[in-house]
């Protein structure tokens, strides 16, 4: 038995469910045609935190140029942005998805409150654990729609469940055409070999730092997924490394410098496009200086910035990998999905961690509780 078979196969054997929800004819706790009627809205507010919605705003960027509707996605305390979404959106027209697998995220709660005269029978549909919890309470008092999220499947590896397809399907898409090839895609030699050399050259170097060094603007979102699937999974026991998420060519300015002549305590993804963008350029107006410039398109100053970025990094022995999307649909964001879920926790069971759990996030939810609790009692003996 192969290396590679061998951690394969420990992953498929975990008890959870996540893999069941990579299959084409995965099923759902709800019925496709009893959320048809929410077709209509063109405008949908998300609002969630995490894992639960990070992987809708991916989808939501990567394929926007295939979707017809709105989304607008609340996922941090702001009041001012609350306010512009109230002032923008004519919120009676308004669909309101709201998502949290616990049901009791303080973020999620506090921000649907904000909306609570406008959140009705026919425009809201909450996702969460179908157990005793506050979300699952306020569905059932008020008659919303409610779906039951997959308790086996932690948020941030939900975009294949409940959390991440149904929010596709209201966007106009296929839940399938993400899960297209993706068994066979799972089942690839090639594949799982090359993601398994790289894991290995992160384990063996120990790596403090992972750039996400994206010259793909659709591609920004789902960097922000993936940095959460990380940080989150592996980041326990002293042990993991910080991924941060960097755009290119801005960050060419800003910082490049460090990347190249600071530490060498970094590996580097580089994710670029085969885009078919080719808005030319014309700068005969700064002079023949620019001429170069003349006839070539943004794509093909991106592709030399990051040919010469890659160029200079093997230059300086600076290990990298690089991701080129080739097609922006469904299929190969599910494959990116997929890709990096496997990635991390292969690379939870080699550093012999629990890649699904997350309990310095769960100490700090508490001890919040606490101090809100103890400002309030503080308040009353004023």
């Amino acid at each position: 038995m192969t290396f590679v078979k061998k951690i394969k196969d420990e992953i498929m054997e975990d008890k959870n469910n996540l893999f069941k929800s990579f299959l084409p004819n995965s099923k759902y706790s709800f019925n496709f045609q009893s959320i048809k009627k929410f077709n209509n809205f063109r405008t949908v507010v998300v609002i969630g935190m995490g894992g639960s919605i990070l992987g809708t705003k991916a989808i939501y960027s990567f394929l926007k140029h295939k979707i017809k509707k709105k989304f607008v996605f609340i996922d941090n305390l702001d009041q001012d942005f609350l306010s512009k979404i109230k002032q923008e959106c004519k919120l009676a027209k308004t669909l309101f998805l709201i998502v949290s697998k616990s049901g009791n995220t303080n973020e999620t709660i506090i921000n649907s409150s904000y909306f609570k005269f406008f959140l009705k029978k026919s425009n809201t549909i909450i996702i969460s654990e179908n157990k005793n919890n506050i979300l699952y309470k306020f569905a059932k008092s008020k008659g919303f729609i409610f779906i039951k999220h997959n308790p086996f499947i932690g948020g941030r590896y939900s975009v294949f469940s409940e959390a991440g397809m149904l929010p596709a399907y209201l966007m106009g898409l296929n839940p399938k055409n993400f899960k297209k090839n993706l068994p066979k895609f799972l089942n690839s030699k090639k594949i799982l070999s090359n993601s398994i050399k790289q894991l290995l050259k992160i384990k063996i170097k120990k790596f403090k730092v992972v750039i996400l060094f994206n010259y793909v603007p659709e591609l920004n979102n789902f960097l922000f997924w993936l940095q959460q699937l990380l940080a989150e999974s592996l980041g326990k026991k002293k042990k993991g490394f910080i991924p941060v998420v960097s755009n290119a060519p801005k960050d060419h300015h800003s910082l490049l410098q460090l990347y190249l002549d600071g530490p060498k305590d970094k590996i580097f993804y580089v994710f670029s496009s085969k885009s078919k963008k080719n808005l030319k350029l014309n700068c005969d107006v700064f002079g023949k200086e620019m001429s170069y410039l003349n006839k070539k398109s943004y794509q093909d100053v991106k592709v030399s910035q990051k040919n010469a970025f890659i160029e200079i990094l093997k230059k300086n022995r600076t290990p990298f990998r690089e991701v080129v999307i080739k097609k922006f649909d469904e299929n190969t964001l599910g494959k990116l999905f997929l890709l990096f879920i496997f990635e991390t926790i292969a690379l939870g069971k080699m550093m012999k961690i629990n890649p699904f759990d997350q309990p310095a996030v769960e100490k700090v939810k508490v001890l919040t509780k606490k101090f809100l609790i103890s400002k309030k009692s503080s308040k009353k003996n004023f």
